[in-house]
């Protein structure tokens, strides 16, 4: 079969391989053929088609040929990455109602409330960035926590119809599937040419450890399925052409990440500088060049954004319980030099404390590709180091890795006192908010296409002699090395139930719209968990959230200081102290539910802690209590209205 006439519509002629490519401008035994391979950022658009190697986007010379068979192989490698992502999650589906997925159970329940809010403010047009339906009545700041307005809004009917808990598990299991493909497509048609290199590119960039290990409760980083599409439209920018609709095109699709996540939008737009400049240091003259078209065209997309997101990033930096910073310092969420050649926990070659000492938590440990992978990408680096798409991957995977330990280098598990690159930016504005260990995630994306890049390369070269040896080698190569790190199924564990008279509804016929149900004892999960269950309709005490640490200082901190009668219930609900209370602690718990502006304080009739003390004691608070359903009721309204 003839190959169709190349699309020259949109595309620059491909600039001559020079001494500024290749460092001396002598041929590269190790490179392709095709001289455009190693010349710049070339691309899929910037390469003529030949032969069996025509865009596999285009239409066939001859019905029923080639597009039919590509499309299986996209079905195909779909359905693989579903089954990867079921496999990571298999275990929170055996009962989505019952079970937590992971080992970040607060994590989980603030963004199944956050799920469950926006099907709330959606059915009933609220504010999606600011909220007194937790945290009642201060309220929370959502832009300054995890957003997740657009996620929320496409998930609201799964959400109305079955409920947070199943919304927020499917929306993980397809972060993942979903950030494989789109990394699989855009590998597929605009950078490499071998459908098995972009294969592998797409598995390795969502099932890494990075995104394996945020699976375990931050839904929010692992929403990476819009970013190689914002990376490959700042590159086809870049080229010049319709500068007007690329900057149009790109700001769309930045404008749907920035409600997906603004912290994922942030590290990418990081990992562009950190591409530009190392382009502008590989090969100025052509960096150059492509900044032309590419200025106008960023500032066409910075003006769509800017008018999209005006209120929501008033929000988050000025609206009201906006918050600057984040609690603690910057490398008490940092990772060490020796995480990168370790074992995630939840890898084939990691266990309960193969990352122990070596990452924050469960949740970050963003690097962990293990020495053998390591290996494979240095040998990678080294094979193409004329290769200038590689050597920019390269300079990117380390700058975003280094940053990544924090404002001090490390020695074992050990932190100097040496300072590291970070500390040139830890003050900076919307810096001094990031977690550290999140740098990593721009080595994973810088790596997971380096693999797909160098396994073309080899691709390439299958008809020249010992071509096929090396690309069999090479295949054996990285399957041994990503094999280690391949993810296990992430852990379960039991809920406490949820009372029937929340799930079942009892609760509108005493609180009204607005008004605030009080769980006893007062605590900030067990709020969202109940909250989340009503698909949000009642205000709830205190939460999961960051926040200022006072209304004049915008420090941020991990909830709120609880009021007199949560830490009277949490002292008798932990044997403390006795269920006697005088008159002080009965009218201050009397101006706290009218500070909470309640109508009623449950007690679950199973499940809590010294039970009957707590009952004792929310009888002598606020009169006699009454069952209804499976709680224990106390009608505070006589108190607060």
């Amino acid at each position: 079969m003839t190959a169709p006439a190349p699309d020259t519509r949109d595309r620059e002629p491909v600039p001559a391989r020079d001494a500024e490519a290749t460092g001396d401008g002598t041929p590269d035994p190790a490179a392709p053929a095709d001289a455009e391979r190693a010349s710049g950022l070339a691309t899929r658009e910037d390469r003529p088609a030949t032969g069996d190697r025509a865009h596999p986007g285009a239409e066939p010379a001859a019905p029923g040929g080639r597009v039919r068979r590509w499309r299986r192989v996209d079905a195909l490698v779909a359905l693989a990455y579903l089954a990867g992502a079921f496999w990571v999650t298999a275990r929170g589906w055996r009962d989505f109602d019952g079970r937590l997925l992971g080992s970040r159970p607060n994590d989980q329940g603030f963004n199944e409330w956050m799920l469950a809010y926006a099907a709330h403010a959606v059915s009933h047009l609220e504010n999606p960035f600011f909220t007194t339906l937790q945290n009642a009545p201060t309220g929370v700041n959502l832009m300054t926590n995890v957003g997740m307005q657009l996620p929320g809004l496409v998930l609201t009917p799964v959400t109305l119809l079955f409920g947070a808990s199943f919304s927020y598990l499917l929306f993980i299991t397809l972060n993942l599937a979903g950030t494989g493909y789109a990394w699989y497509y855009v590998l597929s048609r605009h950078v490499v040419d071998s459908r098995a290199a972009a294969f592998v590119g797409g598995l390795f960039c969502a099932f890494a450890p990075a995104l394996v290990s945020h699976s375990n409760g931050h839904p929010h980083i692992t929403a990476q399925w819009l970013v190689p599409f914002i990376l490959w439209r700042v590159v086809a920018l870049s080229r010049g052409g319709r500068v007007v609709r690329d900057g149009l095109v790109l700001g769309g699709l930045v404008v749907a990440q920035f409600f997906v996540s603004l912290e994922i939008l942030f590290l990418t737009a990081l990992g562009c500088l950190m591409l530009v400049l190392a382009y502008l240091v590989v090969r100025p003259r052509d960096a150059v060049r492509r900044l032309r078209p590419l200025l106008p065209g960023l500032g066409i997309t910075a003006v769509l954004v800017s008018v999209a997101a005006a209120y929501p990033l008033w929000m988050q930096f000025a609206g009201p319980q906006h918050r600057v910073g984040h609690p603690g310092t910057p490398d008490i969420y940092a990772l060490k030099l020796g995480s990168y050649v370790r074992f995630a926990t939840q890898s084939v070659a990691g266990g309960p404390t193969s990352a122990v000492g070596w990452a924050p938590n469960t949740t970050e440990q963003a690097s962990f590709y293990g020495w053998s992978l390591l290996v494979v990408a240095a040998a990678a680096l080294w094979w193409l180091r004329r290769d200038s798409t590689a050597r920019v991957l390269g300079a990117v995977g380390v700058v975003s890795a280094l940053f990544s330990i924090g404002t001090t280098w490390t020695s074992g598990t050990r932190r100097t006192d040496i300072p590291a690159p970070f500390a040139l930016v830890q003050d900076l504005p919307v810096f001094d908010s990031v977690v550290v260990a999140r740098f990593a995630l721009i080595t994973t994306v810088a790596l997971g296409v380096l693999l797909a890049v160098a396994g073309d390369r080899l691709a390439a070269r299958r008809g020249e002699p010992a071509g096929r040896l090396a690309a069999r080698v090479g295949a054996v190569a990285v399957a041994a090395a990503l094999l280690p790190v391949l993810p296990m199924p992430l852990e379960a564990r039991g809920r406490t139930p949820v009372p029937e008279f929340v799930t079942g509804g009892a609760w509108r016929d005493h609180v009204a719209p607005g008004r605030t149900l009080v769980p006893a004892p007062v605590n900030g999960m067990t709020s969202l968990y109940w909250s989340s269950a009503a698909v949000a309709g009642f205000a709830v005490p205190e939460g999961y959230f960051l926040g200022p640490v006072s209304a004049t200082d915008a420090t941020g901190r991990w909830g709120v200081d609880p009021q007199p009668t949560a830490t009277l219930l949490a002292a008798v609900s932990r044997g403390e102290r006795d269920t006697a209370v005088g008159p002080a602690e009965i009218a201050q718990a009397r101006a706290d539910v009218r500070y909470w502006k309640a109508d009623a304080v449950a007690l679950p009739d199973r499940g809590a802690r010294r039970h009957d003390d707590l009952k004792a004691v929310l009888d002598a608070l606020y009169g006699p209590g009454r069952r209804v359903e499976d709680v224990w009721l106390w009608d505070v309204r006589p108190f607060t209205r």
